[in-house]
This record gives C-alpha cells, sequence and structure tokens, in this order.
C-alpha cells in the first residue's frame, strides 16, 4: 500500500484537482475547473486530498444538506450547501489510475466519514453506477434505488449511510 497523507484542499490545489478530476471521469460527468473552484472557496472543510509526496493521487468532496438525496443542480451550485446539513453529501472519489487498488479511495472515504460524525452529521450520501454499490455497501451504504440524477447521461443509485444513535 502507497503512504499517502490525506489532508484539506487548499486554492492552491485548483489545477491538480481539476487535472485529477478530468483523469477519472469522462468529460460528461466531471466537474469542470469553475465547480471545482466554487467548491474549494465554499466548502473547504468537506474536501479532502490524498497527497504522495508533493503528488496530488486522489481527493473526496461533497457539500453538507438537510437532503437525503444528490440532486443534480448541486454538482453546480455550491451555494446549496448548509454549513450546519445534516448529511455530508459525497460528488467525487477520485483516485487516479496508476494510484487505484491501493487502498487510497478507503482512505479518503474513512477520512470524510470520521469528518462526519466529528461534525454530528447524521451520515452521508452519494450516487454511484451499478458496478460500484457493493463497494460502497463495505463502508455500511444502503443502496436506496435508482436516483432521479441524469448527471453526464448516466444511470446512477443512490446510496445512504446513516450513523447509528
Amino acid at each position: 500500500m502507497v503512504d499517502v497523507l490525506i489532508r484539506p484542499v487548499c486554492m492552491d490545489d485548483l489545477e491538480a484537482v481539476t487535472a485529477v478530476e478530468a483523469i477519472c471521469f469522462p468529460a460528461a460527468e466531471a466537474a469542470p475547473r469553475e465547480a471545482l473552484e466554487q467548491r474549494i472557496a465554499t466548502f473547504p472543510e468537506c474536501f479532502f486530498v490524498a497527497m504522495h509526496g508533493d503528488k496530488m493521487v486522489g481527493f473526496i468532496n461533497g457539500c453538507a444538506t438537510d437532503e437525503m438525496t444528490i440532486r443534480d443542480v448541486m454538482f453546480e451550485d455550491s451555494s446549496l450547501h448548509q454549513v450546519d446539513g445534516c448529511y455530508q453529501s459525497i460528488f467525487g472519489l477520485d483516485v487516479i489510475p496508476e494510484y487505484q487498488r491501493q487502498g487510497i479511495a478507503a482512505k479518503l472515504m474513512w477520512h470524510l466519514i470520521e469528518n462526519a460524525k466529528v461534525k454530528g452529521r447524521k451520515g452521508l450520501i452519494l450516487t454511484c453506477k451499478d458496478r460500484l454499490i457493493h463497494y460502497y455497501e463495505k463502508f455500511g451504504y444502503r443502496n436506496l434505488g435508482v436516483s432521479a440524477s441524469v448527471h453526464g447521461g448516466a444511470v446512477w443509485y443512490d446510496m445512504l449511510l446513516e450513523f447509528g444513535e
């Protein structure tokens, strides 16, 4: 396993974050530079990067919300972030190909889960493609079925992780 440091994003990371996003997602699904810049400016406390030395190899991000599922508008409109939202959303969990299957995505996920617990959230929400449902279930997410999201023209599934009382 590669040793990575997970740290909060900063605006100086914008170019690297944009490059990682473009590598990890098809153009129709990748967040554009402007959206990523808005996310860094609006909710840096919900955006973490994985660094291997001085190289960014991945990141995880999403706004906080009181909604139990992600709506497509949330990907583009960072003003929908609710600082004290009940749920931490995940818009993207990115790891560049040469660093995949080494536990980095899991480290990022556990980091955000712990961060959400510390902030007193009820849980986390995300959307994923059917091939990734099983992966997210390993963290305790439940599949809520096909999402209303049509982001990037793909079929998505709503996933929910709720913390026990």
